[in-house]
């Protein structure tokens, strides 16, 4: 009995996934370029299924039904194209390669023309939810070649999370379009954990709370609109003790890593001249995270402000609260700006409230939240930014004054809020009608003949000044971000 789909690499997403497919009734060969793993996995956790384990690729091509589906899930970059490579000879016409790996989305994009000369189709999808969600139901988004959807279509729609009965696994678009979704979904995973440790040193270090009381506050913020599997793991990991009974947190090192992904949307934003700062404080707070030793030498010279807060806590607790869910927003709202800008330059023609719903289940970010986001562009599939929308201005308006409250905290303090201020300063800008880029035009003209438009005058007309009466008429070009 032939298999209906075969995969490679069997670290953890790997596996899990395999037993996923396993558990819903596909037949899953499988392939690991250490072959010993393949028996250890056989023996193992799929003892008793009907997973087939082969030892070549060969193999592993032989076992499969046609069309035949072969999905990649080792590290993005370089070993990628090598296994690409080595299919390519054992394929037929209309066979079908996926990468489910955290792939650049440009890569995806050169990989699916690639393949699409040699008859094959190709899929580049993001996996998200971690080992659990590969396990129990992980949100999917693939995209690619569209002649391949079909065939995968019920198999990633089965294994996937449910939201409301509705699976969290929809076509994206061509090329690249879900390797891209995917990547800024992590960039938004970037902001949001960083969002919540800022909320985290606020309440220990600003108001002085021991880990079993925010783990008190956490839970109680995971029951209203913070609602999310990031705030529930935070309550989960604030309460955990360490084998003397101290809380574990308080003993792990305070240098962060990361993979690339916040970083791969912080540069993409940049090319595409939308500003994404949020996600950018946070990758940038992991860089300065990873400096230790030289943070602890400043501690040494650079001693932070004397001052403990004195007010009062419960209301500290509440601004705090509205200061990670107004910032929230924020990064939500330019993740999805950036998308839509995206769509424009690449042609992806994405479906934001689709997006929205394959968020609400599986993955890492998936959140209540996320429900009033697939609502708005039901409502608007146009809309230009998430606050435009009338039930986050109005979200935004209730949160603002504890927001405030909670930065000029951090900031009395000497507590560093970046994600939290730079989210505040995005939103001050982006309603501020009139902004001092008008001096910074004239310091481009005046250094540099750089033009500038005029108030007065129709949008797409340019002026030159001989500010120093030295410079004559001549003027250099423009160009927008």
């Amino acid at each position: 009995m032939k298999a209906n789909i075969g995969l490679i690499g069997l670290a953890v997403m790997g596996q899990n996934l395999v037993l996923n497919m396993n558990d819903h009734g596909f037949r899953v060969a499988v392939y690991n370029r250490t072959t010993r793993t393949v028996d250890e996995f056989l023996e193992g956790p799929a003892k008793g299924t009907q997973v087939v384990g082969t030892h070549s690729l060969e193999d592993l091509v032989d076992s499969l039904e046609t069309p035949r589906i072969v999905m990649l899930m080792v590290k993005a970059g370089e070993v990628v194209d090598q296994y690409i490579e080595k299919l390519i000879p054992l394929l037929s016409p209309g066979d079908i390669i996926v990468d489910g790996g955290n792939s650049l989305f440009t890569d995806t994009d050169r990989r699916t023309r690639y393949l699409a000369e040699k008859g094959l189709n190709f899929i580049g999808t993001g996996v998200s939810g971690g080992e659990e969600g590969a396990r129990n139901g992980p949100s999917i988004m693939p995209g690619g070649n569209p002649a391949a959807w079909p065939a995968v279509k019920p198999i990633f729609q089965a294994i996937s999370a449910k939201a409301d009965g509705e699976p969290c696994c929809e076509w994206v678009g061509e090329n690249g379009a879900g390797h891209y979704v995917k990547m800024v979904h992590n960039g938004i995973e970037y902001g949001d954990m960083q969002l919540i440790c800022e909320a985290y040193q606020l309440l220990s270090e600003g108001l002085g709370l021991s880990a079993d009381e925010m783990h008190e506050i956490f839970a109680e913020w995971n029951r209203g609109e913070l609602s999310s599997y990031l705030i529930e793991i935070t309550a989960n990991i604030l309460a955990y003790k360490d084998e003397d009974g101290q809380p574990l947190l308080e003993k792990i090192l305070d240098t962060a890593g990361q993979k690339g992904t916040g970083k791969w949307t912080g540069i993409n934003a940049l090319d595409l001249g939308i500003p994404l700062t949020l996600i950018g404080e946070s990758v940038f707070a992991r860089c300065l995270s990873a400096q230790k030793d030289e943070r602890i030498k400043a501690a040494k010279h650079l001693p932070k402000p004397q001052g403990q807060f004195s007010g009062d806590k419960k209301a500290m607790i509440d601004a705090i609260r509205d200061a990670l869910y107004a910032a929230k927003i924020i990064s939500y709202a330019q993740g999805f700006r950036l998308m839509r800008e995206a769509s424009k330059e690449y042609k992806l023609s994405l479906n934001y409230g689709e997006i929205a719903l394959m968020w609400r289940g599986g993955c890492i970010i998936r959140s209540q939240f996320l429900n009033d986001i697939k609502q708005a562009y039901e409502k608007n599939p146009e809309l230009e930014n998430l606050l435009l929308d009338d039930f986050f201005v109005a979200a935004m308006k209730q949160a603002e004054a504890g927001w405030r409250k909670a930065v000029i905290l951090g900031i009395e303090l000497g507590i560093p809020t970046p994600a939290f201020s730079s989210a505040l300063a995005y939103f001050d800008g982006y309603r501020t009608e009139r902004l001092p880029a008008n001096l910074l035009q004239a310091q481009r003209d005046y250094f540099g003949a750089h033009t500038y438009e005029r108030i007065d005058r129709p949008r797409g007309e340019f002026f030159h000044t001989d500010w120093t009466g030295q410079g004559g008429k001549v003027a250099s070009t423009t160009y927008n971000a």
